[in-house]
């Protein structure tokens, strides 16, 4: 117990430390708050790419992003200091001949200088309102490693995203990847199938995406069948 008390007091001692570091920074240097977060044209791709290599291990070629903004402009955004520099970016696309219709982050990366101001939740947030306004997108995936903790909780916590998969080996290193989705909207009779769908299993609470409406093990779908009967006697 005295050993949990000490890493807990060093745990706050050091979050308070960081805090008061970001605070002193952002009072010295004030241009890091001047920031925008705008769509991204053809002329930033170059930038976006330098901005993936200082700030990610899983690097594209130019005719990638290119990809992306030829097919799905409306996706990417980056954000630009007040010196015209590019500072952080978000790439999604709109998944081709999926079942169900729905976007996918390819990447996202902010560089270290002007992390932990909310660059990264306002870029997820500008591509993910444009895919379900724009591309009417029923849900959202992306993938992130198991160990890029700081990742996942901007993902989960943050931004409401749910661990749906473990993809083993997704990475060249061979680390495993969270496949995680996000879903615009929630239905809640599972007979429609059209949208992500809560029911209970043996595991606990469990969401179901329009691509498994067929596959749900018989046992949850006993309880989905008991609880769409109580919803409708409600």
């Amino acid at each position: 117990r005295l050993r949990l008390r000490l890493r807990l007091r060093l745990r706050l001692r050091l979050r308070l430390r960081l805090r008061l570091r970001l605070r002193l920074r952002l009072r010295l240097r004030p241009e890091i708050m001047a920031v925008s977060i705008r769509p991204a044209t053809a002329e930033d791709l170059l930038q976006m790419q330098s901005t993936n290599l200082w700030c990610l291990p899983e690097n594209y070629q130019m005719k990638y992003y290119y990809y992306h903004y030829v097919t799905c402009p409306q996706l990417l955004h980056v954000a630009e200091d007040h010196k015209g520099r590019i500072v952080g970016y978000v790439l999604a696309k709109m998944e081709e001949e999926a079942v169900v219709n729905h976007g996918h982050i390819t990447s996202l990366a902010v560089r270290r200088t002007h992390r932990k101001i909310g660059l990264a939740t306002n870029l997820m947030k500008n591509s993910q309102k444009c895919m379900e306004d724009v591309m009417s997108a029923e849900y959202v995936s992306l993938h992130v490693r198991e160990s890029n903790r700081a990742a996942f909780h901007l993902y989960n916590e943050t931004l409401g995203y749910i661990k749906y998969d473990v993809e083993c080996g997704y990475y060249a290193d061979g680390e495993d990847a969270y496949d995680m989705r996000k879903p615009f909207k929630l239905e809640s009779n599972l007979g429609g199938g059209k949208y992500a769908r809560d029911f209970l299993d043996r595991d606990g609470l469990i969401r179901m995406f329009p691509d498994d409406v067929d596959s749900i093990p018989p046992e949850a779908a006993e309880v989905a069948a008991e609880l769409q009967i109580a919803e409708a006697a409600d």
